[in-house]
């Protein structure tokens, strides 16, 4: 487990992870990461553009055939 502190950065607020934890998310400085909040609490992941396509087309989809994916439902 790793406590981490809140700092100050700007006029916002931020944290510093280690690079233990940079090295295990495969990530470094610039990357993107996406906060998840889950029933366990927060979940931290690299930003993935091939998953963010693959939602943007889900999301279509699902807004386009939302009749027949409710009767599917049942």
């Amino acid at each position: 487990m790793n406590q981490l502190k809140v700092r100050k950065v700007g006029n916002s607020h931020g944290v510093v992870l280690p690079k233990e934890v940079l090295a295990e998310l495969g990530i470094g400085e610039n990357d993107v990461l996406i906060l998840t909040r889950t029933p366990q609490g927060i979940a931290l992941t690299p930003y993935d553009p091939n998953l963010a396509d693959a939602m943007k087309v889900f999301e279509e989809g699902r807004k386009r055939y939302r009749n027949a994916l409710r009767e599917l439902a049942k």
